[in-house]
């Protein structure tokens, strides 16, 4: 799951030959909750099947396929709980698939005796993992609650004390602090006999990254101008 540029989803194409291209795009379905048989589903037609907004999904799947998001000013607002679901289900890869898989990796290093400088990459990954789930708490306890209730239309009580400028101004990129471990892993840290689980925890923390890169982009180019522009419309 890296980010390099494949083909530009279409309505039209087959979802099976985009998962062929970029297997990567086997999470995006995951991610909006889809667990089916693709046959020779287009795109139009999943997502018709789904409700999911044409829009939406390509432009999710493209960000996967390396592409900018692209105008996604027709959006509905109907899309806001189709967004929040999948940036949820997001939060439980993280928590229970990759947090778990990449503590096991370290730890293993570890256990097989390895440099002093493993238990420094395990405390440092487990202090960054605690402000992911800062980050995600946030999300889930105040801004997706606030988003939801905004689109059905119970916002009038709490705009005064949060808003879509008051996450945008709380939103970070919680992926970067990964690129200083991987730094230390791939340049100053030599580990003999380990090469594979050197190898499976390099690759687990690039798929990471890069899915909290996807992530970042969902809310701060989709998410949030869409909350935006339902807030601005009420102010009118």
């Amino acid at each position: 799951m890296y980010l390099t540029s494949k083909t530009y989803v279409k309505p039209e194409m087959k979802i099976s030959d985009i998962v062929r291209e970029n297997p990567s795009i086997l999470l995006v379905l995951e991610h909006f909750g889809i667990d089916d048989v693709l046959k020779d589903k287009t795109v139009s037609r999943l997502c018709s099947e789904y409700d999911i907004e044409e829009l939406l999904f390509i432009a999710v799947c493209n960000l996967y396929n390396g592409f900018n998001v692209g105008d996604t000013s027709e959006l509905k607002p109907l899309s806001i709980p189709v967004i929040i679901k999948f940036l949820n289900n997001s939060h439980h890869y993280y928590l229970n698939e990759k947090y778990p898989e990449i503590t096991d990796y370290i730890r293993k290093l570890n256990a097989s005796g390895q440099l002093k400088e493993m238990q420094l990459v395990d405390a440092f990954f487990n202090e960054y993992f605690e402000e992911v789930m800062e980050h995600l708490d946030y999300e889930e306890k105040t801004a997706f609650p606030y988003f939801t209730g905004l689109f059905e239309k119970r916002q009038s009580s709490t705009r005064d004390k949060f808003s879509a400028t008051h996450y945008q101004n709380h939103h970070s990129d919680i992926e970067s602090k990964l690129e200083d471990l991987k730094n230390l892993l791939l340049q100053h840290i030599q580990i003999k006999n380990q090469g594979v689980v050197k190898r499976k925890l390099l690759s687990s923390l690039f798929e990471l990254e890069f899915d909290l890169k996807i992530h970042s982009l969902i809310e701060e180019q989709i998410l949030i101008p869409l909350v935006l522009s339902i807030e601005n419309k009420i102010t009118k």
